[in-house]
């Protein structure tokens, strides 16, 4: 059976994963609970959003585990994203935009593959102050939140690179890392070597985060593909409520410009905010920074889609290619007509359709195998998008 989703633009689903397995400390585990307290659900609707709370997973916190020294909680870490991952897709069944609020950096598995269910490839702007590129063979601490891109990209522990069927989540070159300062040596030699597109924090300031941000975009966008926006809060320089703070890195005005540019993006198709952690923010500046940041980014784009809404006389079509069902990929030809289910109210909006999550084996549908990339992965620019010195 087909669904049908008219994405409301103007409509946002929030979820939280209250998880802190992949950290090595507790904390990030209160986050979602803390920006709820301190206002995030009212300052949204504030600004003219419809917000959808849907509620919490179970709370899962980090454990000691010297069984495991270079794959530290991992059993954790799994059952979290596992939880989460439906979740997400009944988000974007809802024909909203799903804002996740982490917890720790590994949501982001979840937030991905749950994306997926929709769409048969999507990319990723991971804006990060670390490039999240440990595996178990490269880490000295077994942090799994340190191996985060590694897990999406099929490099990672082996557990949490077979979360997703047919690996990897994001294509090395669908994924860009944005505003990292802090790299371990083993991680910038596999930049090196790699297809992914890197925009060093360095190069950000150099350049201009709204520029940078933008050519990220275009790079990653080349293919058409939907996005996944990754913000670990940490990316912001002297930000104390997260387990590594630095003083390097974004300003948070760079950040602000960076997001901005992000957020109106049409084919954001999802959103997680990571790192906070309430434990280290007693009163609560951290959180509030944080609320008012989304409210700006958040007020931005609902103006800029407001805007493209009053010049276009029609919606445009999204380009994001809809799941193949089993019918589909032997030959058959889908329906569209009498077994088609209408998820939301058409209103102005973005079309497209996919396989409906009510199915017996809706991993399998949601799995799909990997094609050819249409991007050259040698192009570089020498200003924004170059590896790292």
């Amino acid at each position: 059976m087909t669904v049908k989703v008219v994405r409301q633009l103007n409509k946002i689903a929030l979820l939280g994963a209250p998880t802190s397995a992949a950290a090595m400390s507790l904390g990030h585990e209160g986050a979602p609970a803390a920006l709820r307290a301190a206002g995030l659900v009212e300052r949204l609707g504030s600004i003219g959003y419809t917000v959808a709370d849907l509620g919490d997973d179970p709370p899962r916190h980090f454990k000691a585990d010297e069984e495991s020294p270079r794959a530290r909680n991992l059993q954790g870490v799994l059952a979290a994203v596992e939880t989460l991952k439906p979740r997400v897709e009944q988000a974007v069944k809802t024909a909203a935009l799903p804002i996740i609020l982490g917890g720790d950096c590994s949501i982001a598995l979840a937030t991905v593959a749950g994306v997926r269910r929709y769409f048969r490839h999507v990319s990723m702007i991971y804006m990060d102050r670390d490039a999240d590129l440990n595996t178990p063979a490269t880490t000295s601490s077994g942090c799994l939140d340190g191996m985060v891109v590694s897990h999406l990209t099929g490099r990672g522990a082996a557990e949490l690179v077979r979360f997703w069927g047919e690996p990897p989540l994001v294509r090395e070159p669908d994924l860009a890392l944005f505003g990292v300062e802090r790299l371990d040596p083993s991680e910038g030699e596999l930049l090196q070597r790699s297809t992914i597109r890197n925009y060093l924090a360095k190069d950000v300031k150099r350049t201009g985060a709204a520029a940078v941000a933008q050519t990220a975009v275009d790079r990653i966008r080349g293919n058409g593909y939907e996005f996944v926006l990754h913000f670990d809060v940490d990316v912001i320089a002297d930000f104390q409520a997260t387990n590594y703070p630095g003083s390097g890195g974004l300003t948070l005005e760079e950040v602000r410009d960076a997001l901005m540019v992000f957020a109106r993006q049409k084919h954001l198709a999802a959103m997680e905010v990571t790192a906070y952690n309430p434990a280290k923010d007693g009163d609560g500046s951290g959180a509030k920074l944080i609320i008012d940041l989304l409210a700006e980014v958040f007020a931005a784009r609902l103006e800029a889609i407001n805007a493209t809404s009053t010049s276009n006389a029609a919606p445009e079509s999204s380009a994001a290619q809809p799941l193949e069902t089993k019918s589909a990929a032997a030959g058959a030809t889908p329906a569209h007509e009498a077994g088609d289910t209408i998820l939301s109210t058409p209103q102005p909006g973005e079309a497209w359709s996919s396989d409906s999550l009510d199915t017996e084996n809706e991993d399998d549908a949601g799995a799909s195998g990997s094609d050819s990339h249409n991007t050259d992965p040698s192009e570089s620019s020498p200003e924004t998008d170059g590896s790292p010195s």
